[in-house]
């Protein structure tokens, strides 16, 4: 596992944290992502962090208000920063192709997929069953990502790179083919004998035939 004082310094950036609501966190994220949400005890956490339960109320009301603390930021900073940040090297052609642009996104998403490993495996086993994780599920993807990735999308169908379809199908396709592929390298199958690079390039190839244009083509 990643170091965690690493996980919590990168994901809960610009945040004051006392050295116990460090360990709080740590803690309940290593329980979290161990044993799920409903069969971890907030006795455990305490324990395992080496405080008392009481510690934890005061910082964080409920179990479900740390469960927050930890997902909120993470999903923050998960997708939409790269999205927005590139979005202006797109325009101003640091990516000339989708092609390049769907590499870098997938190898930045994959580093951070990494390093943050047992926090994003909560987002991802837990958003089905709390509605406040889809609540910010909707703000931090499906509303910022998704106004930001249709200007990405027009551009390239004005450049005849992507075919004429619906720019929020070419969403869809393009999200679900690459996290699906991330979820399951590192949280469903990670102990197969994955080629990282052929694989990457399997993904890629994949997504652009399927919505390549007439022009989409870098030779």
């Amino acid at each position: 596992m990643t170091d965690p004082d690493l996980k919590i310094d990168e994901i809960m950036d610009g945040e004051e944290l006392t050295e116990k609501q460090k360990k709080i966190i740590i803690s309940a994220i290593e329980s979290f992502a161990d044993k799920g949400y409903s069969a971890t005890s907030t006795s455990e956490i305490a324990k395992k962090a080496g405080v008392a339960e009481g510690t934890i109320f005061r910082h964080y009301k409920t179990k479900k208000d740390l469960l927050l603390a930890i997902v909120a930021p993470v999903m923050a900073k998960f997708v939409a920063p790269f999205i927005i940040k590139d979005l202006q090297k797109v325009l101003h052609q640091d990516y000339e192709h989708f092609e390049d642009f769907l590499t870098a996104m997938l190898l930045n998403r994959r580093d951070f997929l990494v390093k943050n490993l047992a926090t994003v495996k909560i987002l991802v086993q837990e958003i089905p069953f709390h509605p406040e994780l889809k609540e910010l599920f909707k703000e931090h993807i499906a509303i910022k990502v998704y106004a930001q990735f249709i200007k990405l999308v027009e551009h390239y169908q004005a450049k005849g790179q992507i075919i004429d379809i619906p720019a929020y199908s070419v969403f869809r396709m393009t999200f679900s083919t690459i996290f699906g592929y991330l979820i399951a390298r590192y949280m469903i199958l990670p102990e197969a004998d994955w080629d990282d690079e052929a694989e990457t390039e399997r993904t890629i190839q994949f997504i652009m035939h399927g919505l390549a244009g007439p022009n989409s083509s870098k030779d």
